[in-house]
């Protein structure tokens, strides 16, 4: 529970953490989602999804681990398309073009692996998302995958789209380009590939790393699947855009 406060007080007022005492550093990835949902707690704010860290290569290079890793989006941290997102403390300072899924109906933790298929009847809509990261740890390159699910996977801000209206279905996501831009004409190129081969496994691998931690998946969340590009550099003023070709757009502001 102290874990988690240190993690949420330093998510409130932008001082980063330098290292956590041993004593209350995890010692196993289901400890270290214990101790992340207590971030619930102290935000005092709902859970309205989840994001995966750390689904490409670029990713898993930028804070350090060798694999993916679960956050859960708060409330209070969601924005709508248009909108403007307070920079803040915002140490990593950059953008992520992510396809976000909504689940149809509450999963509950089982002892069978779900397979892409499976998990695809499931899902009710498709979304575009740009996730701004962060993480409440100063050097989180080199603290490891247990401190960064406890750090909540380095979910900070999300801007995330209606459902969209395109017979996504038929698409092989994997193949899919996007590309992110900001208003200083930087610009990353990305495909559904660099998700874990493809944002659906990812979606597939997000619903068994929680089924096999004891967590439930509430119908009606949203799963951000991680970055299909390098993460774009940002900064405050910005005007951050993610294309998805025919799947459209989505944009945000940041000051």
């Amino acid at each position: 529970m102290h874990a988690a406060e240190l993690i949420w007080n330093s998510w409130e007022n932008g001082q980063k953490i330098l290292s956590l005492p041993k004593k209350l550093i995890p010692s196993s990835r289901k400890e270290a989602y214990k101790i992340q949902e207590n971030l619930e707690k102290f935000s005092n704010d709902i859970i309205v999804g989840w994001k995966i860290a750390a689904t490409s290569k670029e990713g898993q290079k930028h804070i350090g681990v060798g694999g993916p890793l679960a956050g859960r989006i708060l409330h209070n941290k969601l924005y709508k398309p248009e909108d403007t997102l307070i920079f803040g403390h915002n140490k990593m300072a950059v953008a992520e073009p992510e396809f976000a899924f909504k689940i149809g109906e509450t999963l509950k933790p089982t002892k069978t692996l779900y397979n892409p298929e499976d998990v695809m009847k499931l899902v009710e809509s498709l979304h575009l998302s740009i996730e701004l990261p962060d993480s409440r740890f100063k050097n989180f390159a080199t603290v490891g995958e247990f401190n960064l699910i406890l750090d909540n996977a380095c979910a900070h801000q999300f801007a995330i789209s209606q459902g969209i209206d395109y017979p996504w279905q038929s698409l092989d996501l994997s193949k899919h380009k996007v590309k992110i831009y900001n208003s200083a004409n930087l610009q990353h190129d990305g495909i559904g590939a660099n998700v874990l081969g493809d944002p659906r496994i990812a979606l597939t691998w997000l619903v068994n790393e929680l089924s096999q931690n004891d967590i439930t998946i509430h119908k009606g969340m949203i799963v951000s699947t991680g970055t299909c590009s390098m993460p774009l550099p940002i900064k405050s003023g910005d005007k951050i855009t993610a294309d998805f070709g025919d799947l459209g757009s989505i944009s945000i502001n940041t000051k």
